[in-house]
């Protein structure tokens, strides 16, 4: 397994690539798979309630849209799982269509490993219409480092996004650090923050209103292991940043 591992990392990197699909899938990553021979079905949902107003480059405005994303993840092994997206607009004047789609395969280093810290790598490859986002191809590298103490709960992504095909093609690789931190108040209801960002080349940090930056107060709901459910409203603090979002991702597990 460890011999597969080694050659499964440098292919990821080598073969895989996505698009940044801002507001349409916000999740900040735990480390853990999707259990082997499981399937996971996702509806990611939200509504922005203070975006863009006007067309920007032959991008649509934001504002008043309610984003539609369907995810399919299966787990393959104890290391492997690999996801679909498929993702939607719903909003008036032109506003309502289907986005794009991307591949999404996802490693992680097992449990059985006992390392003090859980760690995963995604990858994903994509597309965008570009009516939604002027790159139409880009990449994203998402490496996850997450930790659980007792009731606490933390997990960072460091990501990285490159467009690959459209006028952002020449920044080189854009940081986007997430993070999430929440506690479980009980075994079921565990609120937290989670933050959002995309803060420009790390030669070449964008100014702040040119950055995007976002935090929502999220809860997420542990009823039954066969389920998925955590919802937030966002706040954005600069002027590149949709201001006020709310989502909801509902998931149920199938084997």
């Amino acid at each position: 397994m460890r011999k597969g591992l080694l050659i499964l990392v440098p292919l990821l990197f080598s073969i895989t690539t996505i698009f940044a699909q801002d507001n349409y899938e916000i999740q900040v990553y735990g480390s853990d798979l999707v259990d082997p021979k499981t399937t996971m079905l996702e509806l990611h949902s939200n509504f922005t309630f203070d975006g863009s107003k006007e067309e920007i480059n032959g991008v649509l405005p934001t504002n008043h849209v309610f984003h539609e994303t369907v995810e399919i993840t299966h787990g393959f092994n104890r290391w492997l799982e690999i996801g679909f997206y498929f993702f939607n607009s719903i909003g008036d004047n032109g506003r309502t269509g289907y986005v794009g789609s991307h591949i999404r395969p996802r490693i992680a280093i097992p449990k059985s490993y006992d390392l003090p810290v859980g760690l995963s790598l995604s990858t994903e490859v994509g597309f965008q219409n570009s009516k939604y986002g002027e790159d139409t191809w880009s990449i994203e590298i998402r490496p996850i480092v997450d930790k659980q103490w007792s009731k606490l709960y933390l997990s960072f992504n460091p990501t990285f996004d490159k467009a690959l095909k459209g006028p952002g093609t020449a920044e080189g690789f854009i940081f986007s650090p997430n993070f999430k931190a929440s506690y479980a108040v009980t075994k079921a209801f565990i609120p937290g923050i989670e933050y959002y960002g995309a803060i420009g080349p790390l030669g070449n940090i964008y100014k702040w209103e040119e950055q995007q930056q976002q935090l929502f107060l999220a809860v997420d709901l542990d009823v039954s292991p066969k389920w998925e459910f955590n919802a937030g409203y966002g706040f954005g603090f600069t002027s590149g940043t949709d201001k006020n979002i709310f989502k909801i991702i509902v998931g149920r597990r199938l084997k």
